[in-house]
């Protein structure tokens, strides 16, 4: 079955799942909330032979596929949700809601696995097993992969195991039209929130020996929490810690009580996540406490790193290979400090996550406008291909396991 006949058959769904990349991106939806979003998925696959599971925590619903006889279990997830921000595409389909824009390609995620619903379900008779098909709101920092399995959608009972691999497929603008990527080990990192209030004495400007002065203070483990980064951890595994805001005082000539610091703190591995936890805790509590303040430090835990297992990446090349084309496939040098929440569900189950470059062909797409920006684009030629790797991942599984 993995001939590049499974990407002429995805193809043949191509206006399909263009048209319902367009109707997500033109209503884009925010976090655990995306109701409109799977009522589109619904009524596009309303004519297949799907069992809906959903749950109370959010509007996450998977759509389970049996095939004529039992066999293995595979999960294939796409994301519903957008971001919080402005559209400045141009294009004839942008998002008619202010401030929402489907800025990192979760329209196009919903479209393609809705696209290998409808793909696997035309071989139903053949298959062996079932496929599970994971439609995710709240991927964008609201832990929607979390609240699916703690709702028991992905399986977990006697009755409903969990699924026995998972995959999952990423766009990505900034790589050649067509092209799939993928690395064995850590493919994202865990990102975590780093608040720090320093406290200190409030005072005159002029006079600030009779005050005791929270901002150079808090200025100073800035400094010395990048320096922590680079000079304790071996950089052989890369960590970042980046603080995107510093907030203290209301004007020129007066000494502030409290200085506050809002950061992100981003590791390729959970020992190492812990690591730094530690160390930033350590390190501003004893630089506050060196000048006479206190420091008060809150880390809200986000994604756990993303880890890709080597079963899965070495499946998902050859399902890559064999749909073929100038360049079907690359290992990623290197993981990308980004996060994602697919995280969740290959913490519990063997799996992977991959890029489809979505770069138009022929343009220089290293120079195009990468996620998250407000002039993000896609070329939807190639989603046909993300659909047929979605599919093609599930049959070989399916057929083979893990061989």
């Amino acid at each position: 079955m993995l001939t590049k006949s499974l990407l002429e058959t995805a193809r043949t769904q191509e206006e399909a799942i263009v048209s319902l990349r367009r109707a997500i991106h033109a209503e884009p939806e925010l976090g655990l909330e995306t109701p409109k979003t799977l009522a589109k998925v619904k009524a596009a696959l309303a004519d297949l032979p799907l069992e809906w599971h959903e749950g109370p925590s959010c509007t996450g619903a998977v759509a389970v596929l049996k095939g004529a006889k039992p066999g293995r279990s595979v999960l294939l997830r796409g994301d519903m949700d957008a971001l919080p921000m402005n559209e400045h595409t141009g294009l004839d389909f942008a998002s008619t809601i202010p401030g929402r824009m489907h800025a990192c390609g979760h329209d196009a995620h919903t479209a393609m696995l809705a696209g290998a619903a409808r793909v696997l379900s035309g071989m139903r008779d053949d298959l062996e097993g079932e496929v599970r098909f994971m439609f995710q709101p709240g991927e964008e920092g609201y832990h929607g992969a979390r609240f699916m399995l703690e709702d028991g959608l992905l399986g977990g009972t006697a009755e409903y195991p969990l699924p026995d691999a998972a995959f999952a497929l990423h766009v990505w603008p900034n790589a050649p039209h067509g092209r799939i990527e993928g690395r064995v080990g850590a493919m994202l990192a865990s990102a975590d929130v780093i608040e720090i209030t320093v406290t200190g004495k409030g005072g005159h400007a002029s006079m600030p020996f009779d005050a005791i002065d929270p901002v150079p203070v808090a200025a100073e483990i800035v400094l010395a929490l990048q320096a922590m980064i680079t000079r304790r951890f071996n950089a052989t595994e890369a960590s970042v810690l980046t603080f995107g805001k510093m907030e203290a005082g209301t004007t020129d000539n007066v000494i502030p009580d409290t200085a506050y610091l809002l950061g992100t703190a981003r590791n390729l591995s959970p020992e190492r996540r812990a690591a730094v936890k530690e160390a930033i805790v350590e390190v501003a509590q004893n630089i506050a406490r060196a000048h006479r303040c206190s420091a008060e430090i809150n880390i809200k835990p986000g994604f756990p790193p993303t880890i890709n297992d080597g079963r899965a990446v070495a499946l998902g090349e050859q399902v890559a290979m064999s749909l073929g084309g100038e360049e079907p496939w690359a290992h990623r040098p290197a993981p990308t400090m980004g996060a994602e929440d697919f995280s969740y569900v290959i913490e519990k189950v063997p799996g992977a996550m991959f890029f489809l470059g979505v770069a138009a062909e022929g343009v220089d797409w290293q120079g195009c406008c990468g996620l998250h920006s407000s002039h993000m684009v896609l070329d939807e030629n190639v989603l046909p291909k993300g659909t047929a790797f979605l599919a093609g991942c599930a049959l070989q599984f399916l057929e083979k396991g893990w061989e």
